[in-house]
């Protein structure tokens, strides 16, 4: 499902070119939930989002269900992340002025789906979320807006969901409750990348591998 091969990435800063990421190769098949650990600043993200087809690497190769998004115009691969790809951010990046089924569902905006109000409205049941369909983003509460989130990553049925640190901001048994969610996506076929600092959220993936100063450790 996602294949990143020797993928590296710098960025210019005040003295010259920062390394955040060198060399680094993952695979994630279907059905499999990897962990990505390491230390703030190691690079985690910005792994993430270049597999996710959000920041382009300098160097290496994406593939996500065997297609490269940074060889599309933009155009393109927007529609191609809104079709195979579903993200799960800490901030949760939700619209403030649309309720919570208007977030869900605004990811078929990109796919012009017919049947996108009836998966929402599956998603808002299968959450939870019933009795805050209509409410905003400001009358949730953090695990409320988490699993807005969540649904709303979901929506288009993408084949790999991409996690950055979902459970930051969340209680104990909120954080959970998403973890659950992220690992009975994997077992349904489903592949997920969860970027994380937490054992205890990385203890729900099937394998770990660590990044230290842009590079993998295993």
């Amino acid at each position: 499902m996602l294949q990143a091969r020797d993928i590296t990435k710098r960025y210019e800063g005040p003295s010259g070119a920062v390394g955040a990421l060198e060399g680094v190769s993952l695979a994630v098949e279907p059905g499999e939930f990897v962990g990505v650990q390491g230390p703030s600043g190691c690079g985690k993200t910005t792994l993430l989002l270049a597999c996710g087809g959000l920041l382009a690497p300098d160097e290496g190769e994406v593939l996500v269900g065997g297609q490269d998004p940074y060889a599309m115009g933009p155009n393109d691969r927007a529609g191609f992340r809104a079709e195979k790809l579903g993200f799960v951010f800490q901030q949760f990046h939700l619209v403030p002025y649309l309720s919570v089924l208007d977030n869900i569902l605004s990811p078929s905006l990109a796919r012009g789906s017919s049947n996108g109000r009836r998966r929402a409205e599956e998603l808002i049941a299968h959450f939870g979320l019933a009795d805050r369909a209509r409410h905003k983003p400001a009358e949730l509460s953090t695990g409320e807006r988490q699993r807005t989130a969540l649904a709303r990553a979901l929506l288009n049925d993408p084949g790999l969901l991409l996690a950055d640190e979902p459970t930051g901001n969340l209680d104990g048994d909120s954080a959970r409750s998403v973890l659950e969610y992220l690992a009975e996506f994997a077992a349904g076929g489903g592949a997920v990348l969860l970027v994380t600092h937490d054992d205890r959220a990385a203890a729900y993936a099937q394998r770990t591998i660590h990044l230290v100063d842009g590079r993998v450790r295993e």
